[in-house]
């Protein structure tokens, strides 16, 4: 016996439930306001999600993390000037008061308050550090190769030194929120792109 099949879109109901884990965080997110936003019972939960919360929030962050190193790789990909559009993706980290995929807080937050403490969110979040890196890097190496950047520096120390800095920004934004001081802080680490 296969049991019942699945009547909802489990990717659309991940993406509803990272909602909620965004605006409550993993802790004081419940499984009734999980299973509200989801628009789905404990019986189809449990049987999609065996592992229950903790499964759906594992899965909520790499679905998230696969969807961020999508988008913030084809935008770097599609923009005119690469070195320009991170400079601008690291600015508006200092601007945002709400966490979207394009700025990836979600996942800063959870590097920060997870990563130690659950493998599964450990791997997770290196995977996406290690994608920046690898994207940031591409970028680079093109830019110093037409001439854009003068720096010799090597590309894939400048790439985790902007992967660095990304993490930092979300480290540093839990105490300190001013934009200015974040664009200061932020305009300080894009020097090293010159």
């Amino acid at each position: 016996m296969a049991g019942r099949p699945k009547i909802f879109d489990e990717q659309e109901a991940i993406q509803k439930a990272t909602e909620v884990f965004r605006n409550k965080g993993y802790d004081t997110a419940s499984a009734e306001e999980l299973l509200n936003a989801m628009g789905i019972g404990k019986g189809s939960f449990y049987l999609a999600f065996k592992g229950g919360k903790k499964e759906l929030y594992v899965r909520s962050i790499k679905q998230f993390s696969d969807n961020f190193s999508h988008k913030i790789g084809k935008a770097i990909e599609n923009s005119e000037d690469q070195i320009e559009f991170i400079k601008m993706f690291f600015l508006s980290l200092a601007e945002t008061e709400d966490c979207d995929i394009e700025r990836g807080c979600y996942l800063g937050n959870t590097l920060v308050q997870l990563s130690e403490k659950d493998k599964d969110i450990k791997k997770i979040t290196v995977e996406l550090l290690k994608g920046l890196q690898k994207i940031f890097a591409k970028a680079i190496k093109k830019a110093q190769q037409n001439g854009q950047l003068t720096t010799q520096e090597d590309p894939e120390i400048l790439a985790w030194h902007l992967t660095n800095l990304w993490n930092g920004v979300h480290v540093t934004r839990r105490m300190e929120n001013s934009p200015a001081i974040l664009a200061s802080i932020i305009k300080m680490n894009l020097q090293i792109l010159q």
